[in-house]
């Protein structure tokens, strides 16, 4: 059963991780993705210092599986002709250099028009193609800054704090996985190629609209609340439990609260004026959140986890990452075939979602640098 993006084919021209992690989704979701890489690799195939994995780095497995490589030296003739000839093949054209580097390379939207005048055109960049921070070069952790988005995390009496991910890399690359997507969907219709440009500072905006939103609606700047919800609740914070593990809680709403009380034979809470309504529990936060804490501190997390979720009671149980990974199901997470020499075993998170028909997935390692030169010059040779 074919993919949603089966026959769909993309020229990448992107590195690092926004623009692979964008071409990664929809290689996912059945698109045919070529990874153009320069002679010496993408540089994440060598990231993060342990030479075991050279090559083949667990953050170039995180959004390369499934794809094809060729190296390609753009600034050499027969190289660049080859790249041209890849990108008329090609539904879908993405790139993530500096802005103007890839029309200096010869490989502009309008000249490659020419070649394919229906090309779905996607740049990605730290602050747009236009503008005038154009130029200045961006990661994740510098939008994470430049955005505010450092300055939503911990509470009011800390310095900023970084998310502990690069988020505005997966952010943008969903962004403009997204994107292309629903330029592909009007080109069905229209026949029309489309040039899209996608900033990561735009796309992390779009991201944070629960909090700038209330900005631009009201000019009030939202209180950083450490560990409590976006409700602002003490019933929706994080309390240590009887074994020394947390849970997170998530009541937010009088029916939740009222099975909660009652889950915990504290009822008294419900005829108490200082709790009884949620307008009265965020006058007295501090005294909510003694009391709760008080009788979370009498079970061990998981049982809270367990009892409570299975009552209707939003709670989960703070893990680690190897410990939730234990907890995906089986769609989840995609084993990937792994090389015998691999010094590890293959895995990586699918996209987040199923399919009734056709979901997304693939079994198909990275590819090795410029592995799949022969299929794709054949592929080229042909009519």
């Amino acid at each position: 059963m074919s993919q949603p993006l089966s026959g769909v084919v993309v020229a990448d021209f992107s590195h690092v991780m926004a623009g692979p992690y964008a071409s990664h989704l929809m290689r996912l979701m059945g698109a045919t993705v070529i990874k153009i890489e320069p002679k010496h690799g993408d540089q994440f195939r060598n990231y993060g210092g342990d030479g075991r994995y050279d090559g083949m780095a667990p953050a170039f497995i995180a959004a390369n599986a499934g794809k094809k490589s060729i190296a390609l030296d753009l600034k050499n003739t027969e190289d660049l002709e080859i790249a041209r000839s890849i990108v008329a093949k090609s539904e879908v054209l993405l790139e993530n250099f500096r802005p103007g580097v890839i029309g200096r390379l010869g490989l502009g939207y309008e000249t490659v028009k020419q070649l394919r005048p229906d090309i779905v055109f996607c740049s990605v960049s730290g602050y747009g193609q236009t503008g005038p921070y154009r130029d200045w070069p961006a990661i994740d952790n510098i939008v994470q800054a430049t955005t505010g988005m450092m300055m939503l995390s911990g509470d009011e009496s800390m310095p900023p704090v970084r998310v502990g991910f690069p988020i505005v890399d997966t952010l943008t690359g969903q962004s403009a996985a997204l994107a292309i997507t629903a330029a592909l969907l009007r080109k069905r219709e229209t026949g029309e190629g489309a040039h899209i440009d996608v900033s990561m500072f735009d796309a992390s905006l779009a991201f944070m609209t629960s909090t700038l939103t209330p900005f631009l609606v009201t000019g009030n700047v939202m209180r950083r609340m450490g560990n409590t919800g976006y409700s602002g609740l003490p019933t929706a914070s994080l309390f240590t439990a009887r074994d020394g593990r947390q849970i997170s809680l998530g009541v937010v709403q009088d029916n939740q609260f009222a099975s909660l009380a009652k889950h915990l034979d504290r009822t008294d809470w419900l005829a108490d004026a200082r709790f009884a309504t949620a307008a009265a529990r965020r006058e007295n936060f501090d005294l909510m959140q003694i009391e709760l804490a008080g009788e979370i501190a009498k079970r061990d997390a998981a049982d809270w986890e367990r009892s409570m979720s299975e009552a209707g009671i939003p709670c989960g149980m703070v893990r680690r990452v190897e410990e939730a990974a234990e907890l995906a199901g089986e769609a989840a997470l995609l084993d990937l075939e792994t090389p015998d020499e691999f010094p590890g075993k293959m895995r990586v998170p699918n996209v987040g979602f199923e399919i009734s028909n056709g979901s997304p997935g693939t079994r198909e390692a990275p590819p090795t640098l410029d592995g799949n030169r022969d299929e794709i010059l054949e592929w080229l040779s042909r009519d």
